[in-house]
């Protein structure tokens, strides 16, 4: 019995305390309302639209029905969400998310002043807005932290306001690093485990140096709570957003103008890599920093500017990162064999939106992959600017479908031999091994990307 009252006992004191670091570092968080004027059929409720789409219905319904005691159909829209102060002068940190559309922001100190605060400027690409509030007596200001650092497993917390209940402290760990979200592919994402919910947006993410690491930005949640799975923005890169939203008003970002995919198994296997790793770019866009450079469809980006891509979501972020104009060196794989070439990064333009079709097998499809194709149209190719390929007009069960060819898509390259007309795709079809899976590159609703296809 004694021994076991002392192992407990050991385990307990080695388990982090809080209480010192959220003691020295609350006064610098802020708890940031606003309010936003909308038309009479909307309602009042203290969550942005963001937030209350991850609640559950209930909750949704208290919030923005009629019997929702915030509510009125006259009213005012109030969202609520987190910051904190970042310099002495009153520059403060956000989620854009949170002060997205407001016509006032007010901040809310620990010490319960509330100040006015100036939306100076937001990038919605990364969810950062950064504000500005004064006052005459000393604000209260955090320690700064290095998220280049970071490993899995360190401990962390968190201070926001979740649902509204000011200051709140949550503590876990580093659950990954370098995450990438379908939103965002420009922003490494720190994963952690820390109970963060509606209101924890834009609140900061702690180390046990008492120095912030990370801004609160996301969860994944199918009940609208907390699972488990939370995402923050690393400091790193909120505060290069941060210095170019203080001095420029906008955030310019590096661009290579060039579609990756992830490579797998089997497509790395196609390509001859001994294992899955690297950047595989689908197709490189007209004018840009890539076409200039010489880069192809087709290409593995292996590393950048000497640091290794294991996956293709660790290209954006070294690219973004990248001044504009400056050259970075790239590691490719090209036909087996490795290059090194050259790129002046450009400027990131404005992101265009891209569709996906989805088909259901048609039945039986002639030839040996299941599919059956015909010349493609001079007007498509001159519209899509490419220089010839096959429509595919009718996919049955078979390898074509289990790759993931749809109908309507575009075939240019099968088993990484160029496939400009009909007698290209036969031939190409004749050579086929059938004891690998080979690589298929289509163009669908104008992008284009590479399916692994076993005959």
């Amino acid at each position: 019995m004694a021994s076991l009252l002392t192992a407990q006992s050991a385990a307990a004191q080695s388990l982090p305390d809080f209480t010192g670091l959220v003691e020295e570092n609350s006064a610098a968080v802020v708890n940031i309302s606003t309010v936003t004027e909308r038309d009479s059929q909307r309602q009042q409720s203290p969550f942005s639209d963001r937030e209350l789409e991850q609640m559950p219905e209930f909750f949704r319904r208290f919030f923005e029905g009629p019997q929702s005691p915030y509510g009125g159909p006259s009213r005012p829209r109030r969202s609520m969400g987190s910051g904190f102060i970042v310099s002495e002068d009153g520059y403060v940190l956000t989620n854009n998310h949170v002060v997205e559309g407001a016509d006032e922001v007010i901040v809310r100190l620990n010490d319960r002043r509330e100040l006015p605060a100036e939306v100076i400027g937001t990038d919605p690409r990364s969810d950062m807005a950064v504000l500005k509030i004064e006052d005459d007596e000393p604000l209260p200001v955090v320690s700064i932290g290095d998220s280049s650092t970071l490993k899995p497993g360190e401990w962390v917390f968190a201070i926001g306001s979740p649902f509204g209940f000011d200051y709140t402290v949550t503590s876990g760990i580093i659950s990954a690093i370098g995450r990438s979200l379908p939103s965002e592919n420009y922003v490494p994402f720190i994963q952690t485990d820390v109970a963060i919910n509606p209101g924890n947006s834009g609140g900061p993410l702690f180390n046990m140096d008492g120095e912030v690491i990370g801004i609160n930005s996301q969860i994944y949640t199918r009940s609208g709570g907390f699972m488990g799975v939370s995402f923050a923005i690393p400091i790193d890169d909120a505060m290069n957003v941060f210095q170019q939203l203080r001095d420029d008003g906008r955030v310019a970002r590096g661009w290579l103008g060039v579609l990756i995919q992830e490579v797998n198994r089997d497509l790395a296997e196609s390509f001859g890599l001994s294992r899955p790793r690297g950047a595989l770019i689908a197709e490189v866009m007209p004018d840009s920093p890539a076409r200039q450079a010489g880069l192809e469809a087709g290409d593995i980006v292996l590393s950048y500017e000497g640091e290794a891509i294991e996956r293709s979501a660790d290209l954006p972020p070294m690219v973004g990162r990248t001044p504009i104009g400056e050259a970075a060196k790239l590691t490719i794989l090209r036909q087996g064999e490795k290059r090194t070439i050259e790129v002046e990064i450009g400027r990131l333009p404005e992101e265009e939106g891209a569709a996906s079709a989805q088909d259901e097998p048609s039945g039986a499809a002639g030839g040996p992959l299941g599919l059956e194709v015909e010349p493609l149209p001079d007007q498509l190719a001159s519209r899509l600017d490419i220089s010839g390929g096959v429509l595919v007009t009718q996919v049955g069960r078979g390898p074509a479908f289990q790759a993931g060819i749809r109908r309507n898509d575009i075939i240019t390259e099968l088993n990484r031999q160029p496939v400009t007309s009909l007698d290209d795709f036969r031939a190409a079809v004749e050579a086929l091994p059938d004891d690998r899976a080979v690589s298929v590159r289509i163009i669908r609703e104008g992008r284009a990307t590479y399916l692994v296809m076993k005959p």
